[in-house]
């Protein structure tokens, strides 16, 4: 089925915003296609381009077998059949993280599905309407960092508190889903401040 033009809009916006995602996470994603206009996003993909064929695999800067793929999913409502094609290319090529950008919310039995298999597969769900505006460029939203585990234990001992002592963020909080917090990790926020400079505080995920 061909897109309308405004579809191609949409699907161009949410894919720009995921590749500014996955940099943020600390993925390798390079200049041009964090930059790429609409008209390169269609000369890349072709006037009748299908969701499917959108299909996005980075590893992380530091190297690695840390990857991780992006799905398009065709249909409007993603189903189980369609997750398990996933998690089948992604257990091929050794992949253990995915994001699908959906048009409409799972059906229940795919929700329980990926629930299930999140033992072995990591599988986020975002509304392709979530992603047409980058929600970390916004004025309102401070720079988030995630700290590394020897970051966490350093910060814990310079103030002898617990982690869960400090103030919390939720994993479900958008601005958490678009960095990919996990539970357990803990996240500084920068914020910018007319007196001070930068004010520094960090948060705990639950």
């Amino acid at each position: 089925m061909t897109l309308s033009d405004e579809e191609i809009t949409r699907l161009f916006r949410a894919h720009k915003t995921v590749m500014q995602m996955l940099r943020d996470r600390g993925y390798l994603v390079l200049d041009f296609e964090i930059e790429q206009s609409r008209e390169d996003f269609i000369g890349k993909y072709g006037e009748h381009m299908k969701r499917e064929d959108l299909v996005i695999q980075k590893a992380k800067i530091n190297g690695g077998s840390d990857q991780i793929f992006v799905f398009f999913p065709e249909e409007s409502k993603v189903g189980v059949k369609t997750v398990k094609t996933f998690t089948d290319r992604m257990k091929s090529e050794n992949v253990l993280s995915a994001i699908l950008v959906v048009q409409q919310h799972l059906t229940p039995f795919a929700r329980t599905c990926v629930a299930e298999i999140s033992s072995r597969f990591y599988i986020e769900v975002f509304l392709e309407a979530e992603l047409l505006v980058n929600i970390s460029k916004h004025v309102l939203v401070p720079k988030h960092k995630l700290l590394t585990t020897e970051e966490k234990k350093t910060l814990l001992d310079r103030y002898t508190v617990k982690e869960t002592q400090l103030p919390r963020i939720q994993v479900t909080d958008s601005v958490a889903r678009y960095y990919g917090l996990k539970r357990g990790q803990v996240v500084k926020i920068i914020r910018q401040s007319e007196t001070a400079g930068q004010y520094v505080t960090y948060r705990y995920v639950v």
